[in-house]
């Protein structure tokens, strides 16, 4: 280097520190990081602390992320070939889930909490904004030890930040797990005394409100109550004293609690919640709308906001119709038809679509949309059926042509073109949504996902994606923990009432009595409800039921279409149904549809729920630094 470039290096040095000595220049404050008295001295530095710990609460189902919605066969994974094999030529899940899904253990992220909580009191700015700010990120501590709880059970709870004092001892820093019940219970005392802090603000749903405290309440008490009543029907899957496993005596308070809490909030005292029901005329668009509509949106009590140029996600980009979507990007998760017909009758019968005859002849239907017809309405609000529009274009789902001979035409491409018997001008056979089999991105079982997808313009391209928000508690659910609440607790009257209030929305007119109030009928409801936002894996884990639904069996198809109504029907491989149209000059059924059901090829395995699934792994390297943790059960 020449001397002149020595001088200008030292020319910038002084410029940018002003020549200052040694002794100056080590005791400058820095210029990136603020002291706690900076961060603690302006409401808004405060504030964006804040959010940052909201940005970092953790859910199993993210909209971030479509692959943790896919897994239980409630869809085909049509994402890739690799996706395909990730979830349908395995037999088992790890104990974290495909991916790791079902796995977080980020106790850094408590400790940032436990800073902010102690240190708020010597934060010079008002003190209503003092209380407010420390009661949310108590809120956002629980939230996040009720998901440790879901996913480990008894877990340490830290609620002082741990600092290490280079003794070369860390024993006192190695807190063993509390038991299952007390992480519960401490949720549980944090939201009652929350409920208190917190502002009643119907029309916040993004920050923590006295009526987000009391949903997590009611929650996590009923969740607490059927691990009490039914982990007894798994004893192998118990740890230590408690670690795993809340007593059966505990049951009847949990749900107690959990239904105390939850007609809090159905009666109003935390502000003014509803179900959604703003087209009433079409309750299928009605449904779907619920989990799109952030326009004063009655239902949602708590929701992971988005907002475009700041925070979106893909979810619709990789899961909308293929067909006309902007950039032909689209279809990762089809729907199957394990979830499909479990969406009942609207005579509150069970069914399955109707696809043959009694004497084992197709049946012809003039519509494709007819099959679906007299059903739960949610039937459409969850799934893209044949026949039905998303973003004002219809769906072009089809599998083939059937001729009159019975021979099936069809093709490799989507839209495919081919001459029929008596035409020589080439006609399509096979739809531009697919089906296609052996395929990938397109509609592999005949459905799409529509729950969560985004019908704003720009939603499906990249450049733009959505800005859909994630809901974590709505009033649906309250319903329905209050109905199971009440049913366990041995009001099947009450527990009718509530659960009717959901189904009417979804256009049943023949309520259930309180003797048609079951434990299927309970796990039923949740299940078509809940379908897709991340309840069907809590639900199959505290009825301790996973094992049942998933037993290692291939399914046929008589398998398939029995036992709709049962909490522990199997369906451990996911099927489709394919719309033929029918090509046949002259005939009275020329033009018209019959359905076929079909396992795709790529179906090579049967999932295995093995008792180990129930808790999430503690990684092998949290052991070791901590031998104070007792290792899962069963794992």
């Amino acid at each position: 280097m020449n001397k002149i470039n020595y001088l200008l290096l030292a020319l910038l040095f002084c410029g940018g520190w002003a020549c200052e000595k040694d002794s100056d220049f080590l005791t400058r404050s820095p210029a990136q990081t603020l002291t706690t008295e900076q961060a603690l001295g302006d409401a808004a530095q405060v504030e964006s602390i804040l959010s940052n710990l909201y940005s970092r609460q953790f859910s199993i189902v993210r909209l971030n992320d479509w692959g943790t919605f896919a897994d239980f066969n409630e869809v085909y994974v049509a994402a890739n070939d690799g996706a395909t094999n990730n979830w349908h030529n395995n037999n088992s899940w790890g104990w974290n889930g495909t991916n790791g899904y079902w796995g977080t253990w980020d106790y850094g992220y408590i400790r940032e909490m436990n800073l902010f909580i102690q240190r708020m009191p010597q934060a010079t700015i008002p003190e209503n904004l003092i209380r407010t700010y420390t009661a949310e990120a108590r809120y956002l501590r629980a939230a996040y030890y009720y998901e440790l709880a879901k996913l480990f059970g008894g877990v340490p709870i830290i609620l002082e930040p741990l600092t290490y004092d280079f003794s070369g001892d860390p024993t006192y820093l190695q807190v063993p797990r509390s038991t299952e019940a007390e992480i519960y219970d401490f949720v549980i005392q944090e939201a009652t005394e929350l409920a208190t802090l917190l502002p009643v603000n119907s029309s916040g749903k993004s920050r923590a409100t006295a009526g987000a405290a009391l949903a997590m309440k009611a929650q996590a008490a009923v969740y607490a109550g059927s691990l009490a009543r039914y982990g007894a029907t798994t004893p192998s899957v118990t740890l230590g004293d408690g670690v795993i496993g809340i007593p059966e005596s505990r049951a009847e308070g949990y749900y107690t609690t959990a239904l105390e809490a939850a007609q809090r909030i159905i009666d109003g005292e935390v502000g003014d919640y509803s179900l959604y029901l703003k087209d009433p005329n079409n309750l299928s668009e009605n449904f779907a709308a619920l989990f799109y509509d952030k326009n004063a949106n009655p239902e949602v009590i708590y929701q992971e906001e988005y907002l475009l140029k700041f925070k979106t996600h893909g979810y619709t980009v990789s899961n909308q119709p293929r067909f006309g979507a902007e950039e032909e990007e689209g279809g990762a998760m089809n729907p199957s038809l394990n979830l499909a017909q479990s969406f009942e009758l609207l005579d509150n019968t069970f069914a399955p679509f109707p696809t043959v005859d009694d004497a084992g002849n197709p049946i012809y239907y003039d519509e494709q949309e007819d099959i679906f017809a007299n059903r739960d309405a949610r039937l459409g609000g969850t799934i893209i059926l044949p026949g039905s529009t998303f973003k004002g274009r219809p769906v072009d789902i089809w599998a083939g042509v059937r001729l009159a001979d019975g021979e099936i035409v069809t093709g490799n491409e989507r839209g495919q073109l081919r001459e029929l018997p008596g035409s020589n001008v080439p006609q399509q056979v096979v739809g531009f949504d697919g089906p296609l089999e052996g395929t990938v991105q397109n509609a592999v079982t005949g459905f799409y996902v529509r729950k969560y997808l985004d019908p704003t313009p720009g939603s499906g391209q990249r450049g733009n994606q959505s800005d859909v928000s994630r809901i974590q508690y709505r009033f649906g659910e309250i319903l329905l923990i209050a109905a199971e609440a009440a049913f366990e607790l041995g009001d099947p009257a009450t527990a009718a009432d509530y659960m009717n209030r959901v189904r009417e929305r979804a256009g049943f007119t023949i309520p259930l009595t309180p003797d048609e109030i079951t434990f299927d009928r309970i796990v039923h409801e949740r299940r078509v409800e809940f379908a897709l936002e991340g309840q069907y894996y809590m639900d199959l884990k505290r009825f301790r039921i996973a094992h049942e639904v998933f037993d290692g069996a291939a399914m046929d198809l008589e398998g398939l279409k029995s036992n709709l109504g049962s909490a522990t029907k199997r369906s451990t491989q996911p099927w489709g149904l394919w719309p033929y149209k029918v090509y046949d000059p002259g005939s009275p059924n020329d033009g018209k549809w019959y359905y076929t059901e079909v396992l795709p090829s790529r179906v090579t395995a049967a999932d295995t729920w093995q008792l180990g699934n129930y808790y999430s792994n503690i990684n092998n390297d949290i052991l070791a630094n901590n031998p104070a943790l007792l290792r899962q059960p069963l794992q």
